[in-house]
């Protein structure tokens, strides 16, 4: 909730920082889509960890990164993955936030009919593979905003996504 107290500075950083995890956030989808475990590797914190659910996790900004070298997500990338992010909501606590998003995974339709579309050509389309919700929490260091730890979980209607969704508007929620 807004601080009427803040100072013009005060309000400056949030912004600032809001943009900046914004960016951390957005780059995720062109570095998976590429390969850039490069990218990924200076995107967390030496000892960050991602759970995407189902027992697929890694801890270490190496062993996060180096999912993007294996030979399945080297073949989705051949494949036509597209990661989509959704606009991510931001809570700021000092040197900590947590992000709230939705991420969408994307891949051309190899069966379907060809489809025009004027100005823009024919094509087979997109299908949607997956959605989910995403819980990035982020620490500032002296490089800037990093990743601590990336929670992921399937939008497939049980209750481990809705946790996550819920988490972020729980100043909202009605006291008991």
């Amino acid at each position: 909730m807004p601080d009427a107290n803040r100072t013009i500075e005060d309000r400056i950083r949030a912004i600032e920082d809001r943009l900046e995890i914004m960016n951390v956030i957005a780059s995720h989808p062109p570095s998976a889509d590429t390969g850039a475990d490069y990218y990924t590797r200076t995107s967390y914190v030496a000892d960050g960890v991602i759970d995407l659910g189902g027992g697929k996790a890694a801890e270490g900004n190496e062993s996060i990164a180096a999912i993007q070298t294996t030979p399945g997500h080297k073949a989705a990338i051949a494949g036509g993955l597209a990661h989509f992010c959704g606009l991510p909501r931001i809570e700021l606590n000092g040197d900590e936030a947590v992000a709230t998003s939705y991420l969408q995974i994307l891949t051309p339709h190899p069966t379907a009919e060809p489809h025009e579309v004027p100005n823009h050509g024919v094509t087979k389309g997109f299908r949607i593979h997956r959605v989910a919700a995403n819980r990035w929490e982020l620490v500032r260091t002296g490089q800037g905003w990093k990743i601590k730890r990336r929670t992921t979980r399937s939008l497939d209607g049980t209750e481990p996504a809705r946790e996550l969704l819920r988490a972020a508007l729980k100043e909202y929620a009605p006291k008991a």
